[in-house]
């Protein structure tokens, strides 16, 4: 009798977890019911809108369901993220967001309304893209290395500039100040284009900033491109040296991109997303375009930009504190 019971109980608990699994194949299967939306916390143009835009070009075939880009800039990409950190976490809004808005925002802003780790689903890590160091081919340096001696000869008189403060031309080159015990005046700008508009007029010696925007200028002597700071040399640069090879070790400062959403998604729902963004990233035309803008694509499940994302905020949590990055 007892061994009956036994037997009895298994086959429920079987057909129990079986129900569980149909279930969930279900609800993966019959996603998305309504459009999805992406939001990018950015005014349309940039590399996180152009990717952005590639991606939900796929998502709508992949689901027959249309796939909106929202924009929503404001406050470095808090009013985008908030919109989204608040929505419903039924896996139809997304956010598109980058090592500026999943990183370093929850660093310089005192005050945010959603928990930067916990306050999101993971979804998909979508890309790298390194930022190249270049200088005005006035300065006397040929390298890494002849850029260090100058600065620590001349502390505080070489000037770099940025798309504005806590930006990520910011970031990576208070990084490298921070690395190399040297001292830059920043020259903060509205925007990357102005800041290379000075650079080539002299007005600045040096920056950091996406290969797309300088490498051009570079290849017609207008700038000199010096090194890229990601942690491997670029496929599509492989003439220049990275940072940690130029005699900095460990540098390693990346623009990278991540797909999230709001915390509380079903696990299955991200599981599908995953799958779907991954082979958008893995088709052709998108990895051209990535190519493009010297970056290249990460295919992983989500929990890895979940992990990314929290060791990311510690790797720079020392370099915001001694640059002393604070905003409103």
């Amino acid at each position: 009798m007892r061994r009956r019971r036994l037997l009895v109980g298994a086959a429920g608990a079987a057909c129990a977890t079986g129900a569980v699994i149909v279930t969930a194949a279900a609800r993966a299967q019959s996603f998305p019911a309504k459009p999805l939306r992406l939001v990018v916390p950015f005014t349309p143009g940039g590399t996180t809108d152009i990717l952005a835009r590639e991606i939900a070009a796929k998502l709508q075939v992949a689901f027959g369901q249309s796939c909106v880009v929202e924009n929503r800039p404001g406050g470095g990409g808090t009013i985008g993220c908030e919109t989204v950190a608040r929505s419903e976490p039924d896996g139809l809004t997304m956010l598109m967001g980058h090592i500026g808005t999943l990183a370093i925002n929850p660093l310089v802003y005192p005050r945010h309304s959603y928990d930067p780790v916990k306050g999101w689903t993971p979804l998909a890590y979508v890309a790298n893209v390194p930022n190249v160091l270049t200088v005005n081919p006035s300065l006397a340096a040929g390298s890494v290395q002849d850029l260090v001696a100058l600065a620590k000869a001349r502390p505080g008189s070489l000037a770099y500039g940025t798309g504005g403060t806590a930006s990520a031309s910011h970031l990576a080159s208070a990084y490298f100040a921070y690395a190399t015990g040297t001292d830059f005046l920043h020259v903060p700008y509205k925007g990357t284009a102005p800041f290379v508009a000075d650079l080539l007029g002299g007005q600045l010696q040096m920056g950091f900033t996406g290969a797309p925007v300088v490498m051009p200028l570079a290849k017609q002597g207008r700038l000199r491109a010096l090194a890229v700071s990601s942690a491997r040399r670029s496929d599509a640069f492989p003439e220049l040296p990275t940072i940690a090879e130029s005699g900095v070790a460990g540098f390693e400062a990346d623009q990278w991109y991540g797909i999230t959403g709001p915390a509380g998604i079903d696990p299955v729902i991200a599981a599908r997303l995953n799958e779907e963004i991954n082979k958008a990233l893995a088709s052709a035309d998108v990895k051209a375009r990535l190519e493009k803008e010297g970056g290249a694509p990460v295919l992983a499940p989500p929990e890895a930009l979940g992990t990314h994302i929290a060791a990311e905020i510690e790797r720079w949590r020392p370099v915001v504190k001694a640059a002393n990055i604070r905003l409103e």
